[in-house]
């Protein structure tokens, strides 16, 4: 069963939205605050996020930048304004889709089952599946059924690493797709984040050898 966590400041709403996703057999949990969404998120796992951008203590615009600095849940904006330009910033801002009040609610429940899916259809593939398990939507990866506990830049090598077994990856291109918008940051940033990489591995799997360097080259995943 899918939980989806709801943050909007007028509980009439909201409950409309719960009573919509329970016909639906889908979850709801609701916060009424930004704050408190926030730390919410910060202490359990959600499938999917809406999010009412006029919250009465922090603007849901900032809600959203604050949740895509750690993870990549679907999110859909709820909104009162039908300017453009809230829904380009909403967008931009990594929001997944945008719906103005008023609002039908299975309108509301059909968008995100969409995105659902599609999302689930474009997981990363259960490739080395005996070895690692990858939770995109919890940014959380298992090695021999234990979780990692990665970074977000660790999560995201070695989920690159595990999508496409036995592909030789460059440092450059390693940095293209991971260290996007870190214009400060070194290759040899790479090379440190594999060293930690390999010895969360190891804590595992004291023989653990999954990732292969290729001296000159860069590294693959061994299938």
């Amino acid at each position: 069963m899918s939980h989806i966590l709801i943050i909007e400041d007028e509980p009439a709403i909201a409950e409309t939205l719960i009573y919509a996703f329970k016909e639906m057999g889908i979850e709801a949990t609701h916060k009424l605050l930004g704050g408190d969404a926030l730390i919410e998120l910060s202490k359990n796992t959600y499938d999917f996020v809406l999010l009412d951008v006029g919250l009465p203590d922090i603007s849901g615009f900032d809600v959203c930048k604050k949740i895509r600095e750690t993870s990549q849940i679907p999110l859909l904006f709820l909104t009162a304004r039908n300017h453009e330009i809230d829904r380009i910033v909403g967008l931009e801002i990594g929001a997944d889709d945008y719906v103005t009040k008023p609002f039908s609610p299975r309108e509301v429940v059909t968008r995100v089952k969409t995105i659902l899916r599609r999302i689930e259809t474009h997981r990363v593939p259960a490739k080395n599946a005996t070895l690692f398990s990858v939770d995109e939507l919890a940014n959380r990866i298992q090695y021999h059924g234990t979780l990692l506990d990665l970074t977000r830049y660790e999560f995201l090598l070695l989920k690159t690493l595990i999508a496409q077994p036995q592909r030789i990856f460059s440092r450059n291109q390693l940095m293209d797709m991971i260290w996007v918008n870190a214009e400060d940051t070194l290759e040899r940033t790479v090379d440190a984040h594999i060293k930690t990489l390999r010895a969360k591995l190891r804590n595992i799997d004291a023989n653990s050898e999954v990732i292969i360097t290729h001296r000159g080259i860069g590294y693959s995943l061994q299938n």
